[in-house]
């Protein structure tokens, strides 16, 4: 399982619009996002329109294919396309990935195994 996280900017004029569009996203849209095997799968907005979105998949290069093949997929993003600046392409293919730097439950399986020193507070 891979956890993955992206941005976009939706434009400031059309953010209430996008939250109703999301509240509820269509069923249909929803059973894609299932079917093409992305869970664990929010949306996170902060002002000025930032929006990180964030999910988890056992194959998200499948989960992509997928989605790029669907129709209703393509139907949605098409829908959506107009919400987001500076956007080149599908919102769900163009959106910026961010690096995971750090993720608890890993840090502490990685502690369980071999400890970390602690550091010296020597001055």
């Amino acid at each position: 399982m891979t956890r993955h996280c992206f941005e976009l900017r939706i434009r400031p004029e059309l953010l209430d619009d996008y939250i109703a569009r999301h509240t509820p996203v269509r069923p249909e849209m929803l059973a894609e996002i299932a079917a093409a095997g992305r869970r664990n799968y929010s949306l996170f907005l902060a002002e000025g329109g930032r929006l990180v979105g964030y999910y988890e998949t056992d194959d998200d290069a499948a989960a992509q294919a997928y989605l790029a093949a669907s129709p209703i997929a393509a139907r949605w993003e098409a829908e959506m396309a107009p919400y987001f600046l500076g956007l080149d392409g599908r919102p769900d293919q163009a959106a910026t990935a961010l690096t995971e730097i750090f993720h608890l439950a890993d840090q502490l399986d990685a502690a369980r195994r071999s400890p970390v020193p602690e550091e010296s507070t020597a001055s």
